[in-house]
């Protein structure tokens, strides 16, 4: 039987197996425009790219400059 060379730390163990927990993604509704997106994602709405509620970049700003 095979056996390990190093041993392989709780963290780097623990890293590998969360991959395997969540079995959907995760869908929030945005506070701001109701609309739904992935948590940690920005997301585009109406020409604007919104991140936590708050608008990054707005479309209509750079296409008047």
């Amino acid at each position: 039987m095979a056996h390990p060379k190093r041993k392989i730390s709780k963290t780097r163990r623990n890293k590998r197996r969360t991959h395997y927990k969540a079995s959907h993604s995760q869908i929030s509704i945005d506070k701001t425009t109701g609309e739904a997106h992935l948590y940690h994602r920005a997301h585009w709405h109406e020409g604007k790219l919104y991140y936590k509620g708050k608008v990054i970049i707005d479309n209509e700003e750079i296409s008047e400059a």
